[in-house]
C-alpha cells in the first residue's frame, strides 16, 4: 500500500477476527473507559440486529487500523468497541466452560469453546499454557486480559488494578450475566449461546480504514472529523509522544509524568479541543501550521524525549490563556479582559488566539489588556463588519506572535503598529457599517445586532443595559413579515432592508409585543414611549420610513460606531 494511500472496506466482526490476522492497542493508546451505558446501548443494538425480524446487520462506525505488512493492525480508533465485543465472546465462553464442569453437553459444549477460542481469541500454547491472542491492549489493561479473562478464570481479581482494569472486568461480568439470562428459558443452552454469537460476528460490521503509517492517520482523523466523525487525533499524538521515549532509554518515572501530565491537560481542555489548543500553541512560537499539517510538523520537530518534555512545559505554559480565550467567564482575569475575550468568542474570531498567547508571555497584565481590547475592535471592524477575507488576518497576527515570542516586539505601542495592516481605516470602517445588513434569523447574528445597538445606546448619552437581558428586544421597524403599509420599500429589495442596521432598534418587550406588522404611522407612537434614547431619537428625526430614511439613519449609526469601536493609535 502507498504510504500516501489508504483502503476502505465494509468487513463483519467475523471478517475482521476469524482470518489469522493480529490487532493490537498501541501501547500507550487510552484505556478502557466503557461503562454501563455503552454496554446497555450496545447490547440493546446486538439484540435488535440477532432478533428473528431484527435488522440484518448493525452498523458500528468506523475502525481505523495502521498496519505496514497486511499482517499485524494498530488500533488508532475503535478499540472501545473491539474489547467490548471481546469481552462478550469471552463471557459466552466462561458460561460454556461452567456447563462443561457440570457435565452438561459437556463434548459438544467443548468443541463450541475450542471453536469461539480458534476463531475469536486466539490459541493456547499446549506446554506452557501461555496465550498468543488475536487482540491485544495498551499496558495497563493487557495484563488482566491476558492472564485473567482470555483463560477464562474462575475467579477474577480485583485489588491492585488501575480503574480501566476494574471497568473491563466489571463489563465482562456484566455481559455474563446477561447472556445468562438471555438462554436462560433455552433447553440447550450451549446451542443458544453458539447461535448468539455467530449470529452477532456476523451482524455487527465496520468500515475498516486501513492506513500505512501515522501520517495517512491523521488525515483520516481530520477528513472523518470534517464530515461530522469525531475521531480522537489527540490519541494518536499522545501515542507518538510516547513512542519517542519508548525508543531510547527512559525510567518508567519518565512514562508515568508523560501519563499523568498529558491526562492532565486533555482532562482540563476536553479531547476534541485539544487539536485546537495543540495549534494556537504552536502558532503562537513557531512556523504557520494548518491542522492538517500539524501532526507531519510536530513529528518531524519532536524527536527526542527532550523535546517531549520541552513541548509538554509550553503547552502548560500556554492552557491558562486559551483556556481564559474560550472560556472567559471563569478566567483570572481583569474585568476589561474578560469583556474583549467574550467579544472574540461572540464575533466567532479566533485568528488572533495565537498573538494573545504569545503577548500574554511576553507583555505586562496593563499592555495585554490594551491589546485584547484592540484586537476586539479591529475583529468587529475587519470582520464583523467589513466581512474581509480572514487570510491576510490571519497572516498578520502570525507574525506578530513570533514577534513577541521572539521578544522583538515587548510593548503595546509597538505590537498596535504592527496591526495597522488589518485594521480598517475610519473612512472604510463608516462606509461598511452604513451599508451593513446582518441577518438575525440566526442567534449568533442576534446577539451580535443586541450588542451593537447596546453600544450606541450608549455612545448616545442612554441607558447602561445588558444586550443579553430578556428585558428588551430586537424590533424591525420595517417588519420581518411586512403586511400593507410598506410600499416604499421594493419587494425584490425587502430582505435586504428589513436586516439593515438602520432598520433595528431595542425596545422593551412589552412595548414590542403590541407592534407586530403595523405600519410605521402606528408604530411611531409606541417607539416614542420607550426608554431607550436612541430609538426615541430615531422616531423623533424620521417622520416616515422609506428607504431614504433609512440609509440617512444608518449613516448616523456608522459616525457613531467610528467613535466607539476605536483604537486611538491607528485612528
Amino acid at each position: 500500500m502507498a504510504a500516501t494511500n489508504f483502503n476502505t472496506e465494509n468487513r463483519t466482526y467475523r471478517q475482521l477476527l476469524g482470518n489469522g490476522l493480529t490487532y493490537r492497542v498501541p501501547r500507550f493508546q487510552r484505556d478502557y473507559s466503557w461503562g454501563e451505558a455503552e454496554w446497555e446501548d450496545l447490547w440493546a443494538d446486538i439484540l435488535g440486529s440477532i432478533a428473528p425480524d431484527g435488522e440484518p446487520a448493525h452498523y458500528m462506525g468506523y475502525l481505523v487500523l495502521q498496519t505496514s505488512d497486511n499482517r499485524i493492525f494498530e488500533i488508532i480508533d475503535g478499540q472501545q468497541r473491539l474489547t467490548t465485543i471481546s469481552l462478550i465472546i469471552l463471557a459466552a465462553m466462561r458460561l460454556l466452560k461452567a456447563y462443561i464442569a457440570g457435565g452438561r453437553n459437556a463434548d459438544a459444549n467443548q468443541q463450541r469453546l475450542d471453536q469461539f477460542r480458534a476463531t475469536y481469541i486466539g490459541y493456547l500454547d499446549p506446554v506452557t499454557l501461555a496465550t498468543h491472542n488475536k487482540l491485544s491492549l495498551n499496558r495497563n489493561n493487557d495484563g488482566y486480559y491476558r492472564d485473567h479473562l482470555v483463560p477464562l478464570a474462575e475467579h477474577l481479581p480485583q485489588r491492585g488494578f488501575p480503574p480501566s482494569t476494574h471497568a473491563m472486568r466489571k463489563g465482562f461480568e456484566w455481559f455474563e450475566k446477561a447472556l445468562r439470562d438471555h438462554v436462560r428459558s433455552q433447553q440447550d443452552q450451549g446451542v443458544a449461546l453458539a447461535q448468539f454469537i455467530e449470529t452477532m460476528s456476523d451482524r455487527l460490521f465496520f468500515t475498516v480504514i486501513t492506513v500505512a503509517d501515522e501520517l495517512n492517520a491523521y488525515k483520516v482523523f481530520e477528513t472523518l472529523n470534517a464530515r461530522g466523525v469525531r475521531l480522537s487525533a489527540t490519541d494518536l499524538l499522545k501515542n507518538y509522544l510516547f513512542s519517542v521515549l519508548a525508543r531510547g532509554p527512559q525510567s518508567q518515572q519518565e512514562m508515568d509524568d508523560l501519563e499523568r501530565r498529558w491526562e492532565g491537560m486533555v482532562g482540563r481542555l476536553g479531547s476534541e479541543s485539544f487539536p485546537d489548543f495543540l495549534r494556537m500553541h504552536w502558532n503562537s512560537r513557531h512556523g504557520f501550521a494548518r491542522q492538517s499539517e500539524l501532526f507531519k510538523i510536530i513529528r518531524s520537530s519532536v524527536r527526542d524525549r527532550g523535546q517531549v518534555f520541552g513541548l509538554l512545559r509550553e503547552m502548560d505554559e500556554d492552557m491558562d490563556a486559551y483556556l481564559a480565550l474560550i472560556h472567559p467567564e471563569a478566567a483570572q482575569w481583569s474585568a476589561d479582559c474578560r469583556r474583549s475575550a467574550q467579544e472574540l468568542r461572540m464575533f466567532s474570531v479566533r485568528q488572533p488566539y495565537p498573538m494573545l498567547m504569545a503577548a500574554k508571555r511576553r507583555l505586562s497584565d496593563g499592555d495585554f489588556e490594551g491589546l485584547i481590547a484592540a484586537t476586539a475592535v479591529i475583529a468587529f471592524r475587519y470582520n464583523v463588519i467589513g466581512s474581509q477575507a480572514p487570510n491576510e488576518q490571519e497572516r498578520v497576527y502570525h507574525a506578530v506572535a513570533l514577534q513577541l515570542h521572539r521578544g522583538e516586539l515587548a510593548a503595546l505601542g509597538p505590537v498596535l503598529a504592527a496591526l495597522r495592516p488589518i485594521y480598517r481605516s475610519d473612512d472604510a470602517f463608516r462606509g461598511d457599517f452604513a451599508a451593513k445588513a446582518i441577518k438575525t434569523t440566526q442567534s449568533r447574528n442576534a446577539k451580535i445586532v443586541r450588542y451593537i445597538l447596546c453600544r450606541l445606546e450608549r455612545q448616545n448619552g442612554g441607558v447602561e443595559f445588558d444586550p443579553d437581558a430578556s428585558t428588551y428586544t430586537i424590533e424591525h421597524i420595517l417588519p420581518q413579515s411586512p403586511n400593507g403599509g410598506w410600499d416604499a420599500f421594493p419587494d425584490r429589495d425587502l430582505e435586504t432592508f428589513i436586516y439593515r442596521l438602520g432598520n433595528m432598534v431595542m425596545l422593551e418587550t412589552a412595548r414590542n409585543r403590541a407592534l407586530g406588522n403595523k405600519p410605521y404611522a402606528e408604530k411611531r407612537p409606541i417607539l416614542g414611549q420607550s426608554g431607550l434614547k436612541l430609538t426615541r431619537d430615531l422616531v423623533e428625526e424620521n417622520q416616515d420610513w422609506t428607504p431614504e430614511r433609512l440609509d440617512k439613519w444608518q449613516q448616523k449609526l456608522a459616525r457613531m460606531a467610528k467613535t466607539v469601536w476605536r483604537v486611538a493609535q491607528l485612528s
